[in-house]
C-alpha cells in the first residue's frame, strides 16, 4: 500500500471511530483522545488528518449522508412516475435497508441537529434535500394524475420517509432490541401496504371495501 493510500485509509478509520463515538455520546460529550484511542492512533496523528474536531464531526456526518442516494432502479422508476405500487415499496426498502446498513447517521442527524445548529440545515440539506426533492415531485405528479389522494405532497414526503427511517429505532424500544433480518421484509411490506392503502384515491378505496 502506498504512503497516500495509508494515509486515506487512516483517515476514513478516524471518521468511522469519530462517527461511532459522537452518534453515542454527542458532540461535546466525544473528546479526540478517545476518537484517537478507537481509531487506535495518538492524537497528534488524528490532527495530522483532521484541523479540528468540528472538522472531524462534518466529515463524519456527511460520510454516512453520501450513502443516501436513489438507487438507479428507483430513480428511474420515480423519473418514469411507474404506479405507487411499483413506487412505495421500493422506496420504504430502500430507506429502511439505508437506515439498518447505517445505523448511526440518524443519531448524528441529531446531534448536528441539537448541537451545531446552522451548519447542520446546510450540511444535511446538500444531500438530503435533492432526494426528498424527487419524491416529492413523484408524488405531486401522481397527485395531479389522481393515482394518490388529494394531499400536500411535502407532507407525505416527510410522513413517508419518516415512518420509514424511524422504524429500527421504534422498533428497537417496543421489543427491547433491534429486529431481527427476518423481519425486515415483512415489514417493508406492510409499510407499503399501510401507505398504499392510506394514500389510495377515495373512489378506489370505496370500490375496494
Amino acid at each position: 500500500m502506498t504512503a497516500s493510500a495509508k494515509k486515506q485509509e487512516r483517515a476514513r478509520k478516524c471518521a468511522r471511530a469519530a462517527a461511532q463515538l459522537f452518534a453515542r455520546q454527542g458532540y461535546h460529550g466525544t473528546s479526540t483522545r478517545e476518537i484517537a484511542r478507537l481509531a487506535g492512533i495518538s492524537e497528534n496523528t488524528l490532527f495530522r488528518h483532521f484541523e479540528s474536531k468540528e472538522n472531524l464531526f462534518w466529515t463524519a456526518l456527511r460520510s454516512g449522508l453520501s450513502g443516501w442516494e436513489i438507487s438507479p432502479d428507483l430513480l428511474e422508476d420515480l423519473q418514469a412516475n411507474r404506479g405507487p405500487e411499483v413506487v412505495l415499496p421500493r422506496l420504504v426498502a430502500q430507506v429502511i435497508d439505508t437506515t439498518i446498513l447505517n445505523p448511526e447517521i440518524l443519531r448524528l442527524i441529531a446531534v448536528a441537529s441539537m448541537e451545531m445548529r446552522g451548519k447542520a440545515t446546510i450540511v444535511c440539506g446538500e444531500y438530503l434535500s435533492p432526494i426528498l426533492a424527487t419524491i416529492n415531485r413523484y408524488l405531486g405528479a401522481n397527485i395531479e394524475l389522481g393515482r394518490l389522494r388529494i394531499l400536500d405532497p411535502s407532507l407525505l414526503t416527510a410522513a413517508i420517509v419518516t415512518t420509514a427511517l424511524m422504524y429500527p429505532v421504534v422498533s428497537e424500544f417496543i421489543n427491547g432490541a433491534a429486529a431481527p433480518p427476518s423481519k425486515n421484509r415483512d415489514t417493508i411490506r406492510a409499510l407499503s401496504r399501510f401507505w398504499i392503502d392510506a394514500l389510495a384515491p377515495a373512489t378506489h378505496a370505496h370500490q375496494q371495501i
